[in-house]
């Protein structure tokens, strides 16, 4: 997957009990396969993440408009 700065996102739970993280790219590292991102989440804190295969996801439209404010 190949996302752009600005995207929402969704990085599922290891845990049963968890939801889903949600949160907005803010920088592409990398290339290729080697891909990450730094993410800030919905709960203000931010991380380099590497994704997994399947482990995140793109939004669709009508979640990307639940964007917290001000993000």
């Amino acid at each position: 997957m190949d996302l752009e700065v600005g995207e929402r996102v969704a990085a599922e739970s290891e845990s049963t009990e968890r939801p889903a993280r949600k949160g907005t790219v803010e920088e592409r590292l990398g290339d290729g396969s080697s891909r990450r991102y730094r993410i800030r989440w919905d709960d203000g804190h931010e991380s380099i993440y590497t994704p997994a295969a399947g482990s995140l996801q793109r939004l669709h439209e009508t979640e990307r408009k639940q964007s917290p404010a001000g993000r």
